[in-house]
């Protein structure tokens, strides 16, 4: 339909800190011919490295982003720009462990810090809106992308054409669509082509 890129998350590794599907994400990448990003119980190089020689482009570092600075510069220094940090956030405040764990870090401060690692592109993830085909949170996406300044995925609450519009507005490097896929609020297709028409008009 001509996504992009794909997005998987093992739900099973963030709840438990170790991925548990690598089976079938691995079948994933093989099958797939666009790039795959893949986050989820990710906390140790070597599940780094493994994903990568299976093919995923990119890897996404949340929880370990807070409870494990030290990787995350290691990460970014031998693997460069295949790091995403993922930053998963209610009410401002971060949330680790498959959202499970509350912290007393803000999701903006976290960003700024992990860029000065070496950090080069963020996933922004309202929990609160995930799933629910509300709508994005744009304010804080936005505060996000203007902090930092460097690429930014947003996600959570994306229901539709007028939404991505939106995002792709204000700055966001893209946008991450799921169960509005599955629900057919969003074509993607039709998607794909309204906002790489209104992103050339632009240029």
């Amino acid at each position: 339909m001509g996504a992009p890129r794909l997005h998987v998350v093992d739900l099973d590794g963030a709840a438990t800190g170790e991925m548990h599907n690598l089976s079938i994400i691995n079948d994933i990448a093989r099958a797939m011919l666009i790039p795959v990003q893949v986050g989820g119980g990710i906390r140790n190089i070597g599940t780094i490295e493994l994903l990568l020689k299976a093919g995923i482009e990119r890897v996404i570092l949340g929880t370990a982003a807070v409870e494990n600075p030290a990787l995350i510069a290691d990460a970014c220094h031998r693997f460069n720009d295949a790091i995403i940090v993922g930053i998963d956030a209610r009410g401002g405040y971060v949330a680790t462990r498959g959202w499970l764990t509350n912290t007393e870090q803000t999701a903006v401060g976290l960003a700024k810090a992990m860029a000065l690692v070496g950090v080069k592109r963020f996933i922004y993830t309202d929990i609160t809106r995930d799933g629910t085909l509300t709508e994005p949170n744009i304010p804080a996406i936005s505060e996000m992308i203007e902090s930092l300044g460097l690429p930014v995925i947003a996600a959570g609450g994306i229901s539709s054409l007028i939404h991505l519009k939106i995002i792709s507005k204000i700055g966001a490097e893209g946008a991450i669509v799921g169960k509005a896929l599955y629900t057919g609020d969003i074509n993607l297709k039709q998607a794909i082509a309204e906002i790489s028409q209104a992103e050339d008009s632009n240029k």
